[in-house]
């Protein structure tokens, strides 16, 4: 594996890029190649394979885009039906949305297809879309791989494959589908692997699809941007509604995500928000994808101020401007701390990191910390402080339900003689219903539905 560290070339045109695209990069405002650009390209177009490891936000989506299309400029229009030249992997259907538009704006002024694969919308418009063939596929391996099957779509043809965000596939549960899907590539493709950090399951997997790839090291693995001041509240989770609330008045934070760690997490904060007379949008694996492409888009134009998210979403935000990040939970996994401060302070512009920590969630700060190898500053401690006391509209709906105690008594003696309680039961199906999804995780029906929903 040759690996690759520095480069003096900053100019595209030094790295071989011309011609309509070096129209379009200029004309996106991309004067200078980033460093990720300017280490992968060359050695891409030399027709090696990459393995690049990069924070998010560092611009790789560019490095790989640019010299595929080089390449497939020079291949005129005629495809063989249902096929695609080039695949583009990704965990996520916000990040391939956002590659799709990259890719289409830097290959403005070339006649040049595209085609998103992804759940969550109709699979006609998909399939007819693949009908004709494609330059460029940007797919998520569970519609994908459902595609292949059924064979609507051909992957023989596909000459190059990129697999972005290979770490975060590999969290969701992908790495199978992504073995499957790049076996069914011509067997002479050339492949690159991105990842923003390298477990030994992502070695594992670049060890059987790269052949002596070019290693790109742009950041130690897991480091954050230096850019992005972080910082930490502890807060008991009673408190944290109130804190957040009281830093979202704060008119400085101008463009806010706020993670949380669950889908129901998630749409507790925002309607809090909105009870608190802020106006915010939510996405999650639960939303369609449309409905996430609309919050998305309110966020990017500004009609909405704050974005609440899980996860899932972290690495397909990409709107410039975000000011701050505000961790309401801190993630399972430590890793994904990285991609969802990642939002902000992208392109070299300055951001904050607010991790609102429960002293529960000690132990996962400290793992956070261990991955980007720094001691977070701890900037408050609201612990010693009472927890704040419900809005008055709950307090009323306490109070009504209060003075409906005594009618509500024949009801539950009732449920009590007919099975030794019947909200127990409720209650036992509820635990089953929030363990169900770590059965499926590797594989099986819960599998599938997961990777339709990604």
């Amino acid at each position: 594996m040759t690996e690759q560290t520095t480069t003096t070339q900053t100019q595209f045109s030094d790295l071989g890029i011309s011609g309509t695209l070096l129209a379009a990069t200029k004309a996106a405002g991309m004067e200078e190649a980033k460093p990720i650009q300017a280490q992968a390209i060359p050695p891409f177009l030399e027709g090696r394979d990459i393995l690049g490891v990069a924070q998010t936000g560092s611009g790789k989506t560019a490095a790989f885009s640019l010299p595929i299309l080089s390449r497939i400029i020079g291949l005129g229009t005629k495809r063989r039906p249902r096929t695609a030249r080039a695949l583009i992997l990704v965990p996520t259907r916000e990040l391939a949305v956002q590659i799709e538009t990259v890719v289409k704006t830097l290959a403005k002024g070339a006649h040049v297809s595209t085609c998103l694969v992804l759940g969550g919308v109709s699979r006609n418009s998909q399939v007819r879309r693949m009908q004709q063939g494609v330059d460029v596929l940007i797919a998520t391996p569970g519609r994908l791989t459902d595609l292949v099957r059924e064979k609507e779509v051909i992957l023989s043809d596909t000459t190059w494959l990129v697999l972005d965000e290979a770490d975060r596939m590999l969290d969701m549960g992908f790495i199978n589908d992504v073995r499957r899907i790049a076996k069914a590539t011509h067997p002479a493709r050339q492949t690159a692997l991105f990842s923003a950090t390298m477990p030994k399951e992502i070695e594992q997997l670049a060890n059987t699809l790269l052949r002596e790839p070019v290693r790109i090291e742009i950041a130690k693995q897991s480091t954050t941007a230096a850019e992005i001041e972080q910082s930490v509240v502890i807060a008991r989770t009673k408190q944290k509604r109130k804190y957040l609330s009281d830093l979202l008045a704060n008119e400085s934070m101008k463009q806010v995500i706020v993670f949380a760690r669950t889908k129901h997490g998630a749409d507790r904060v925002t309607r809090d928000l909105e009870r608190d007379g802020f106006n915010a949008a939510v996405i999650h694996g639960n939303k369609s994808q449309n409905a996430r492409q609309r919050a998305l888009n309110g966020f990017r134009d500004g009609s909405v101020r704050i974005l609440v998210a899980t996860d899932i979403a972290a690495r397909g935000i990409d709107v410039p401007g975000i000011s701050h990040v505000v961790n309401f939970d801190l993630p399972d996994e430590a890793e994904s701390y990285v991609h969802r401060i990642g939002r902000t302070g992208r392109n070299g512009a300055n951001g904050a990191a607010i991790t609102l920590c429960d002293p529960t969630e000690a132990s996962k700060l400290r793992q956070v910390e261990r991955i980007i190898r720094m001691k977070l500053p701890v900037t408050a401690d609201i612990t010693d402080q009472p927890d704040p006391v419900r809005p008055a509209q709950a307090r009323g709906n306490e109070g009504s339900a209060e003075g409906q105690k005594k009618p509500a008594q024949p009801h539950r003696q009732h449920a009590k003689r007919k099975g030794n309680g019947s909200a127990q039961r409720s209650g036992e199906r509820t635990e089953s219903q929030q363990r169900r999804p770590r059965r499926g995780r590797g594989g099986g029906q819960a599998g599938r539905a997961r990777g339709k929903a990604a």
